[in-house]
């Protein structure tokens, strides 16, 4: 495994773990907001300001930011905070509070899925025999973890459903933007584009929708979940576009799934949740993460130019 990837699969290690932290901690926090559009606009609002002040203060320094020089990569970023800093979130967060159906989970596991359909068209990623039965291994394990394998996969598509799919679909394009992207703009510039932006584009909709004044009337209570999950995104979005600055997006997608084990271990230690029911799909997921990180140590698989 050349340097590059290795950074670039413990990045995605590192988000996955952050990722498995910030769902349990959404789970608590969402619930104390009437709106979840409310609530995911205020927390990315702390992500975006997060970003910009670590940009600020070492990017004089370090060269963090690449200016967009080129309509492709303007346009890009924009589309990068529409498809990836806010259209989706609201999909999701709304789509979650709706949801009837325990299997919305899986819907949105089903990221690297999509990932992997586009990858490889648009991007020229490679993928053999023992990717596929990797990511067959973590699909699988995912499934087990909610729920949808006692018994047959059959998921009740409500209005909820819809949107936790729609949400799952613009984040897996917006992997292949920013993919492309990564090939003339630091991960940084990316990453401080889809919070900043995406932001923007959130409290335009809050103002449209009337719901603006909720923004700057939080309780206590509500400021402290918001300062909490809004650090967790900031976190989780300056290592996600990171780690795929350095290797294959189908790869540290992938590893993304890991996040699955994080929030089950969360669960087990403080709502007591059994883990005993569980173990398989843990195991399925560490599985196919150990196959996928055992064929990237085994040979050379340069990664596609984007």
């Amino acid at each position: 495994m050349n340097q590059s990837r290795t950074i670039g699969l413990l990045l995605a290690l590192v988000t996955a773990c952050i990722s498995g932290v910030s769902v349990f901690v959404n789970g608590y926090g969402v619930k104390h907001f009437a709106s979840a559009t409310t609530y995911t606009t205020a927390k990315n609002l702390v992500a975006a300001v997060l970003l910009l002040l670590v940009v600020s203060a070492v990017a004089p320094r370090r060269g963090l930011v690449t200016r967009p020089s080129t309509a492709r990569s303007r346009w890009g970023l924009l589309a990068i905070a529409l498809v990836g800093g806010s259209i989706p979130f609201i999909l999701f967060f709304e789509g979650l509070s709706r949801a009837t159906s325990v299997q919305t989970a899986f819907l949105q596991k089903t990221l690297v899925v999509w990932v992997a359909l586009l990858a490889i068209p648009l991007l020229g990623e490679k993928i053999g025999a023992w990717h596929w039965g990797a990511l067959g291994l973590l699909v699988v394990g995912q499934a087990a973890l909610t729920g949808a394998t006692t018994g047959p996969l059959h998921i009740r598509w409500g209005s909820g459903e819809v949107m936790v799919l729609a949400a799952t679909l613009l984040w897996s394009v917006e992997v292949v933007i920013a993919k492309r992207l990564l090939a003339e703009l630091s991960s940084w510039t990316i990453g401080v584009a889809r919070m900043v932006l995406g932001s923007l584009l959130l409290v335009g909709w809050a103002v449209v929708r009337g719901n603006a004044g909720q923004l700057v009337h939080l309780s206590g209570g509500q400021m402290t979940w918001v300062l909490v999950t809004g650090l967790l995104l900031g976190a989780y979005v300056a290592t996600w576009f990171a780690a795929l600055a350095k290797a294959q997006a189908v790869d540290v997608t992938a590893v993304l799934v890991v996040g699955a084990v994080i929030t089950a271990l969360l669960s087990a230690l403080v709502k007591g949740t059994p883990l005993q029911p569980q173990l398989g799909g843990l195991g399925l997921v560490l599985a196919g993460t150990a196959v996928l990180v055992w064929r990237m140590a085994a040979g050379p698989r340069p990664v596609a130019a984007s």
